[in-house]
C-alpha cells in the first residue's frame, strides 16, 4: 500500500512516499484534518509558515494518537526571511507555534520573497537563510532540510558554499507541467524532488485527455496525477481537508505504462483558472 512506502533522503532519514498537503486549510481546521489523515493511514504532513496554520498542524500531530516518531512533518521558512538571523528565529518559532519539539523537515519556500517571485538576485540571503536551516540541523532540531521552488542555478548556489547539502526541492510538479531537466538534475545531486499541488490546484479535472487516460485505468483522475508524480520517483502531496478524498488519493497501487507515461509527461497544461494570480502558478 503506498501509505507505507518511503522514499530514504541522502542523510539516511526516510520519508513516505504520499503525503497531505495543507495549503489553503484554515488554522481551526487543520487540526482535524490532520487527525483525518492519519486516521486513514498517512504519515506525512506538509505546512508552512506562510499557510498560517501551523498551530492548528501541531496540535493535529500531538493529538494523532500515533507516536510523533512514525510521523513526518515539514514545514517551510518564509519566503521573505533572507538573512542568518531571522532565520534562526523563525525557526524557532515555527517550532514554539506547532509546539514540537524537532521538525522532520524545514524548507526555504522560495528563493525569492513573493512580492519580487523570479525577479532580483537573493543568492546571498539564501546563503544565510540557508546557514540558519544547517546550523538547526546540526543540533537536532530539524531531521533534514531543503528548499522549494528552487531553480537550477538556486541550488548551484546553496551547493557551492553548504557544509550540508539539500536532502529535498519541493516543486509544482503535475501532468501538464513536469520539470524534466531540473528533477534531473536534483537526482543527479540526490536531492529529493516533492511534487506540490499534484492536481494542478483542481484544474487538471477539467482536461479531456488525461480524463480518457484514467478511464483506461479505472481511476480517477486525481488517482492517475498522484500516480504519475509518484511513478516519476517523487513524494506526492495532494491538498485536501476532506476525508473522502484523503483516502481516495491513496488508492493508487496501480502501475502507469510507459507509454502513458510519456504521454503524459509531454502534455502541457498550466491553465489554474482563478489561482493564476500565485507566484507558483504564474511565475512571477
Amino acid at each position: 500500500m503506498i501509505l507505507s512506502e518511503t522514499y530514504t533522503l541522502s542523510n539516511a532519514v526516510t520519508i513516505p512516499k504520499l503525503g497531505l498537503g495543507t495549503w489553503f486549510i484554515d488554522d481551526d481546521k487543520a487540526a482535524q484534518a490532520v487527525r483525518e489523515a492519519v486516521a486513514a493511514g498517512y504519515r506525512n504532513i506538509d505546512t508552512a509558515q506562510a499557510y498560517g496554520n501551523e498551530r492548528g498542524v501541531g496540535e493535529g500531530v500531538r493529538t494523532s494518537g500515533i507516536p510523533r516518531g512514525e510521523l513526518f512533518l515539514s514545514t517551510k521558512l518564509a519566503a521573505e526571511v533572507k538573512n542568518y538571523d531571522d532565520a534562526a528565529a523563525a525557526i524557532d518559532g515555527s517550532l514554539a507555534t506547532l509546539g514540537l519539539d524537532y521538525i522532520d523537515l524545514m524548507l526555504i519556500h522560495s528563493p525569492q520573497p513573493w512580492d519580487d517571485f523570479r525577479g532580483g538576485d537573493y543568492a546571498e540571503g539564501n546563503r544565510e537563510a540557508w546557514r540558519a536551516l544547517e546550523d538547526a540541523y546540526k543540533t537536532g532540531k530539524l531531521r533534514s532540510i531543503g528548499v522549494s521552488n528552487f531553480e537550477q542555478r538556486d541550488l548551484e548556489n546553496i551547493l557551492g558554499t553548504c557544509t550540508v547539502a539539500p536532502h529535498v526541492n519541493q516543486l509544482l510538479v503535475h501532468v501538464g507541467n513536469t520539470p524534466a531537466e531540473l528533477i534531473a538534475y536534483c537526482e543527479s545531486k540526490s536531492i529529493l524532488v516533492q511534487a506540490y499541488s499534484p492536481i494542478a490546484h483542481g484544474e487538471i479535472l477539467k482536461n479531456a485527455e488525461v480524463a480518457a487516460i484514467a478511464k483506461r485505468y479505472s481511476v480517477t483522475v486525481p488517482q492517475l496525477c498522484i500516480r504519475y508524480t509518484i511513478q516519476l520517483g517523487t513524494v506526492s502531496l495532494p491538498k485536501t481537508a476532506n476525508p473522502d478524498h484523503m483516502r481516495d488519493n491513496a488508492k493508487v497501487d496501480f502501475v502507469i505504462s510507459d507509454e502513458d507515461m510519456d504521454i503524459l509527461r509531454s502534455l502541457r497544461f498550466q491553465d489554474y483558472g482563478d489561482h493564476s494570480a500565485f507566484p507558483v502558478f504564474s511565475g512571477k
